[in-house]
This record gives C-alpha cells, sequence and structure tokens, in this order.
C-alpha cells in the first residue's frame, strides 16, 4: 500500500518544541521531492518546508525560518519536520507530501494530517 503516515503532533506551549515524524511506504522515497504543507480551518493549506530528491536542496517559508528544519532518512522511508521556538500562529494542521515527475505523468502523496497546537 502506497501512502504516507505522520505522527508526533501534539500540544505545546510557545516557545517549545516539537518533531513531526513521516513514514512513506509502498515506494522509493529517495526519488521524491519531499515537504510539509500546513492549514487552519477556513484557510488554504500553505508550504513550510521543501527539500528536493535526490540533493541537498532545502527551502523553507519566511515565516518558519531559522527555526523549522526538514530532513529525511532514506533509507528509513522517513521524513521529518522540527519545529523549535513555536508561536500560537504555527497551530495548524500539518500535512507530509511527496513528489515525483515522470516524463509523461505525476506520481504525488499526502499524509492524513497531525494537528499541531501552540498555546499556554
Amino acid at each position: 500500500q502506497t501512502r504516507l503516515v505522520e505522527s508526533g503532533g501534539g500540544l505545546v506551549q510557545p516557545g517549545g518544541s516539537l518533531t513531526l515524524s513521516c513514514a512513506a511506504s509502498g515506494f522509493n522515497l529517495r526519488d521524491y521531492a519531499i515537504g510539509w504543507f500546513r492549514q487552519v480551518p477556513g484557510k488554504g493549506r500553505e508550504g513550510v518546508a521543501c527539500f528536493n530528491g535526490g540533493t541537498t536542496w532545502r527551502d523553507y517559508a519566511d515565516f518558519v525560518k531559522d527555526r523549522f528544519t526538514i530532513s529525511r532518512d532514506n533509507p528509513k522511508k522517513m521524513m521529518y519536520l522540527q519545529m523549535n521556538d513555536l508561536k500560537p500562529e504555527d497551530t495548524a494542521i500539518y500535512f507530509c507530501h511527496a513528489i515525483f515527475k515522470f516524463p509523461t505523468n505525476v506520481s504525488e502523496f499526502w499524509g492524513q494530517g497531525t494537528q499541531v497546537t501552540v498555546s499556554s
């Protein structure tokens, strides 16, 4: 079965840290570009961080730069989002994403989402 499954969300106080994990199954994560997105009720899904496949290139949204770190462990088929100095505005459902563009089609997967709540 091909899928992504997140874990690691929860409630954390402002200034705290959380690490989200995402396990891939049924496909070779190594070839895929990966990313993390988030969404709050009433708003569209926004990109948080991305990590290109086959390279070390990574990029972050301005609102998480210097606080969040995206990483991957290809042999374990895992991706991670380390989140530090969390703020209440980081509260959202976080989704992991993987995509690979073949010459004639695109292979794409989304996780089911994990809730992160930053509150005192």
